[in-house]
């Protein structure tokens, strides 16, 4: 057929034959209809069935020289015709008229469905244990032993104190892909050397150490078969004594800084090898950094037997309880000093995410049998979060996305329509804290939700939606560090996100300074949990987007991933900076969310702010 043609040359004789076929039926009706034989025919029951009988045979005529039989029209194959001529008899104009209705696609059963779904999810499981291997080689090839690697330089920095940060934050990533080389790596580095950089090492972040450093130490002793071997992935490595032993060496250094604080609230900053600490510049603590050290300290009391890491990190949790609350609300910074609240900025975002993150989670880690002088907690998260909905979310103009807001000058004062990526957690908490970790279609069944769950289970899928939309409205597919959104009469105005097509992109505005990408895990670790809960596959697909978008473009060929400096252009200009939470965080999430929901399940581990799951007390039997 010649190109741009609507007909081929078979089509205008097929067309012509209808035009020919219609007009003869069309002549020999009417012909019959006014003959003598039409009065003579229709005066006897006999002369009317004949009459019928000719009519009827005109008709199908009509149809077999008009029934469509080109490969090009039905989709048959040049084979599928020859095969179906031999069947009907060579291929008569009457074969064809009876034959066989082309047979659909033989339907799936539930199982053979499931299972090639599962096939699809296991091999996007493998896309992301590659990129794993690819992040760790060039981590191991030019930065082992350094905190993190500068990918584009091809070289380490130490930013987090000189611990080795990316060895021990990446560990059970390794150990859960089953990847024991990575783990044999890691865990011969951190045996070798960590216990004599934690002696040496001077100032580190209480927090930063305490999240990362201590908590992938306590998680690398349960999956490597600690506590008896109860729960154990990989039998490969260092003997899990060793990561408790090394654990406890730099809790007992990190504890000076709840020893050296006049008040319960501890400084923020420690030097390892005198065991001294002391506050920041400024004088004050994050609200979140002082109140997200609690499952990590807790449960090292557990697996140690020594109480004291547990009791130095629920007294901050216990004087928060008694300090004054804006509808459960509190501003981001405190004063080990005074031990009261200092200034009137409430947000979720930095210096006051993880706050409202680990009341939930240090009240799950009791597990069933929860202590009842505990309940504080739960009873503090439920007040928060119903001052979040009232006081915080608010819906984007055209479109209506709800996000989180920021109240700067407190509650008194004006509401700012900024979200940072780092708000992206609260999807998941919101889902974990409504149904504990196992599904909502069992909670349900079981009549376990309240109406408090319900309407922070619905949010937390509304702001999921709102915090992966943060990344399709960009041209890279990537989210910025901070958004903001447009709102009915105070529309912050601005540039948008640079993909054109996004439904959503005069609802987001993202300003220059906020345009970078950390390789944050946030809005991945929230699609991980909902999916967990819901087991919507909307949520497998976002993830997959937002993967996809990592790997065009941060992936650095020589080894590892590179922070980006602005996610709105192509292509991005690179940051060269791989963060520890990318390969301890990011990509975990993203395995864990195409894997089996048996592996680290819900109902029976607690994540800690930087990925490491501890076990939720009395959930896991020895077998």
């Amino acid at each position: 057929m010649s190109k741009g043609l609507p007909y081929s040359m078979k089509d205008v004789d097929y067309d012509n034959a209808k035009f020919r076929h219609r007009s003869f039926f069309k002549v020999i009706s009417q012909a019959l209809l006014t003959s003598n034989m039409r009065r003579d025919c229709v005066r006897c029951s006999t002369g009317k069935f004949l009459l019928l009988l000719m009519i009827g045979g005109l008709a199908c005529l009509m149809l077999i020289h008009t029934s469509p039989i080109h490969a090009a029209s039905d989709g048959l194959t040049e084979g599928s015709i020859k095969e179906e001529k031999n069947v009907m008899g060579g291929g008569s104009r009457l074969g064809r008229l009876w034959r066989r209705a082309p047979r659909l696609p033989p339907r799936l059963s539930p199982d053979e469905e499931n299972a090639i779904n599962n096939s699809i999810w296991k091999s996007r499981q493998n896309s992301i244990k590659e990129a794993f291997i690819h992040a760790w080689s060039g981590y191991r090839n030019y930065a082992m032993g350094y905190d993190e690697l500068m990918p584009l330089g091809q070289r380490g920095t130490d930013g987090l104190g000189g611990l080795g940060a990316t060895a021990v934050d990446s560990l059970d990533t390794a150990m859960i892909m089953g990847l024991d080389q990575i783990v044999s790596e890691a865990s011969t580095w951190i045996e070798n050397n960590l216990p004599e950089r934690i002696n040496e090492k001077g100032q580190v972040n209480l927090f930063e150490t305490t999240i990362r450093v201590l908590g992938g130490l306590l998680s690398a002793y349960h999956l490597s078969g600690g506590e008896h071997g109860i729960y154990s992935v990989t039998n490969n490595g260092t003997k899990p004594n060793v990561y408790l032993e090394t654990a406890k060496n730099l809790a007992d250094r990190l504890l000076s800084a709840f020893t050296s604080s006049p008040t319960p609230i501890p400084y923020s900053d420690v030097v390892l090898r005198d065991r001294s600490a002391h506050p920041a510049p400024d004088g004050l603590s994050s609200t979140s950094e002082v109140s997200t050290l609690q499952l990590e300290f807790n449960y090292l009391s557990t697996v140690s037997g020594d109480a004291k890491y547990g009791v130095e990190g629920m007294k901050v949790l216990e004087h928060l309880k008694s300090l004054p609350k804006v509808e459960g609300l509190v501003p981001i910074y405190i004063s080990p000093h005074s031990g009261e609240f200092s200034g009137e900025n409430i947000r979720l975002g930095s210096r006051g995410d993880s706050y409202y993150e680990y009341l939930i989670k240090v009240w799950l880690q009791q597990g069933p049998n929860r202590d009842s002088n505990l309940k504080y907690l739960h009873d503090m998260y439920e007040e928060a979060m119903k001052g979040v909905r009232h006081l915080l979310v608010r819906k984007s103009v055209p479109k209506g996305l709800v996000f989180v807001g920021e109240l700067p000058y407190g509650s008194k004062g004006s509401f700012s329509p900024k979200m940072d990526h780092l708000v992206c957690f609260l999807p998941g908490t919101l889902a974990l804290g409504a149904t504990k970790g196992i599904t909502k279609k069992k909670a349900m069944e079981e009549n376990l939700l309240t109406f408090e769950d319900l309407e922070n289970l619905k949010l937390a899928e509304d702001l999921a939606k709102t915090c992966v939309e943060m990344y399709f409205v960009t041209s890279t597919g990537l989210a910025p560090e901070i958004a903001y959104f447009n709102v009915e009469g105070a529309s912050e105005g601005g540039p948008d996100g640079g993909n054109k097509s996004s439904e959503y992109l005069n609802d987001i505005i993202i300003k220059h300074a906020d345009r970078h990408n950390l390789l944050r895990p946030e809005t991945v670790e929230s699609l991980f949990v909902l999916f967990r809960i819901t087991e919507d596959p909307k949520y497998r697909e976002w993830g997959w987007q937002i993967f996809e978008a990592f790997e065009k473009y941060t992936k650095v060929d020589s080894g590892g991933y590179t922070s980006l400096d602005d996610v709105t252009t192509i292509p991005p200009q690179r940051r060269d900076k791989m963060e520890t939470f990318f390969i301890g965080e990011t990509l975990k999430y993203l395995y864990l969310l195409f894997g089996d929901s048996t592996v680290i399940p819900l109902d029976k581990f607690v994540f800690n702010t930087e990925a490491h799951p501890f076990p939720i007390t009395g959930t896991i039997k020895e077998e």
